[in-house]
């Protein structure tokens, strides 16, 4: 799994094809296909999935992938070219899934070793904001922070909604483990993320 060990600094963009803000030096090109899932059955795939769509990105959709579906799609001669876990958890998410947050974990962790077995990219976001994490959670319920935990500090590229990294937890996350990390503030710029990470 790529690392970048460039030091983070806050680059202002000006090119009119991406309103996000990165904090990095260097941000690598992802590539295509891409399998896009969750770490606690969030809604927060969807958005994505809205975007991918529009950039004509190729992309599997499974809330509930698996190792076995990256090993799968290697040994068809297909595989992934990189894998986008969307973080925070929805009980409600869970439930109809018929899963707990252990579970999701035990799912996320086989994935991440399968990913740096087959040396695929991850990118670990996170666009719901704080409503997904400690604002949005009931009292005694940490599972957001647990499903951040788990993906982010394996990531090759944190993608950020800027309202979620008010306690700068993400920030401190890339800056330790020298991570690329992208913030947006709206979630239309999601789309000037995803095409500037993909080259569309």
């Amino acid at each position: 799994m790529v690392r970048f060990c460039t030091l983070l600094v806050v680059v202002a963009l000006f090119s009119s094809h991406l309103t996000g803000q990165v904090v990095t030096q260097k941000i690598p090109t992802l590539k295509e296909p891409v399998l896009l899932t969750s770490c606690g059955q969030s809604p927060g795939p969807l958005k994505i999935q809205v975007f991918l769509k529009k950039l004509g990105i190729i992309f599997t959709y499974n809330l509930q992938a698996r190792a076995e579906d990256l090993v799968k799609a290697a040994q068809a001669g297909k595989p992934f070219g990189s894998v986008i876990i969307v973080t925070g958890s929805s009980l409600k998410g869970m439930g109809a899934a018929g899963v707990s947050i252990d579970d999701e974990i035990a799912r996320t962790k086989k994935i991440i070793e399968e990913v740096r077995k087959q040396k695929i990219t991850l990118v670990g976001a996170h666009v719901e904001g704080m409503e997904r994490r400690a604002q949005g959670a009931s009292a005694g319920d940490n599972s957001d922070e647990l499903s951040i935990d788990v993906v982010c500090p394996s990531s090759d590229v944190l993608v950020v909604r800027s309202d979620g990294d008010q306690d700068k937890r993400f920030t401190a996350i890339a800056t330790s483990k020298k991570i690329a990390l992208v913030l947006f503030e709206k979630n239309m710029e999601l789309s000037d993320v995803l095409k500037r990470l993909y080259q569309k």
